[in-house]
């Protein structure tokens, strides 16, 4: 295991699948000798040049049309979007192209094409640049997405992502970049589809992916430490395809469930998620399932408007005590210092 941040773990993966398969290429803004907006791709044009390191104009739609093209002539694009806000501009080339020419044309050809894009608020980029708009690609038949929350998973999904037959959208959440965890030496691929228990317990579930996943694993650990409520965390990891298997079999365990997204309310992730809990746990709820998410609003550029219209750990933690309180649950009695030593 090495210790290492999100973006370094999603850089070295990059270079050793590079190194690995020389069908492996990457296109998009400012990669190759500015080495990306965000640093994923430094160094990687010294070491593999220009026909395999290519800076795109600014033309999200072109750059992602000939990513396209060249993944059904049987090489692997990588393609980075530099904020998913940007990939609004290439829709038509991912969800009528890359996601249905397999289905399209009989399954004659593939599109093993991957679409890295960071998203997500808390960085003052104004309204326009910091959206999560993931629903958009996880409603469409053929994409596959992904949204790793762990530097570990980051590397384990982009594996996967990249020897995947299909496209996927890969989702990196800014806020993630700097976070830090140990991460395996090998190259094992996780599975595309399947969320992750990160912690056990018996009281609630808490469901989310990506930074969400991160602050719900951060408020049960607190909420374990402060009022003895022991809740369950299942991280999603893949929004499609979903597992559904793991979201239900958690819930009929703990009977309640909160689900938290950094997106919007309405027609969001969590709504899914909520009828898919209906749909398979319904007779096991003890209260209705509730949802934690932004304000309804395009996101503020002012930072205190910012932090209060996404959502909080505090927002987290509140909702899982409200569902907790309406089921009468009561919290046993906490070690005194005298009885810990």
């Amino acid at each position: 295991m090495s210790m290492m941040t999100y973006r370094q773990a999603v850089h070295d993966t990059l270079q050793s699948e590079m190194r690995r398969d020389p069908d492996v290429l990457l296109l998009g803004e400012e990669i190759g000798v500015f080495e990306g907006s965000y640093k994923i791709t430094a160094g990687l044009l010294a070491e593999f040049g220009e026909k395999r390191v290519r800076d795109t104009p600014i033309a999200e739609e072109g750059f992602t049309g000939a990513a396209v093209g060249a993944a059904m002539l049987g090489l692997r694009p990588v393609v980075e979007i530099m904020t998913i806000n940007f990939s609004l501009l290439a829709l038509d080339q991912i969800i009528n192209h890359a996601a249905k020419i397999y289905g399209m044309f009989g399954g004659q050809t593939s599109v093993p094409l991957v679409i890295r894009t960071p998203g997500g608020g808390g960085q003052q980029l104004g309204a326009t640049h910091s959206q999560n708009i993931e629903l958009f690609y996880a409603f469409v038949p053929g994409m596959k997405v992904v949204a790793p929350s762990t530097p570990a998973d980051a590397k384990a999904l982009l594996l996967a992502a990249i020897r995947d037959d299909d496209p996927v959208l890969f989702l990196e959440n800014l806020a993630l970049y700097n976070t830090r965890g140990e991460v395996p030496d090998d190259n094992t691929p996780a599975e595309i589809g399947r969320a992750a228990v990160t912690r056990e317990g018996a009281d609630i579930t808490l469901i989310g992916y990506s930074r969400m996943a991160t602050v719900a694993l951060a408020v049960a650990d607190d909420m374990a430490r402060t009022d003895g409520i022991d809740v369950e965390v299942v991280d999603l990891r893949s929004l499609r395809p979903l597992d559904r298997e793991t979201i239900v079999a958690s819930v009929r365990k703990t009977g309640c469930a909160v689900v938290v997204e950094d997106d919007w309310l309405t027609y969001g992730i969590g709504a899914e998620i909520a009828a898919t809990i209906s749909d398979g746990a319904f007779d096991d709820l003890d209260a209705p399932v509730r949802r934690v998410a932004m304000a309804e609003v395009p996101l503020p550029y002012a930072k205190p408007l910012e932090t209060a219209a996404l959502p909080s750990a505090h927002d987290v933690a509140r909702a899982v005590r409200e569902t907790l309180d309406a089921v009468g649950w009561s919290a046993p009695a906490l070690p005194t210092p005298e009885t810990r030593s």
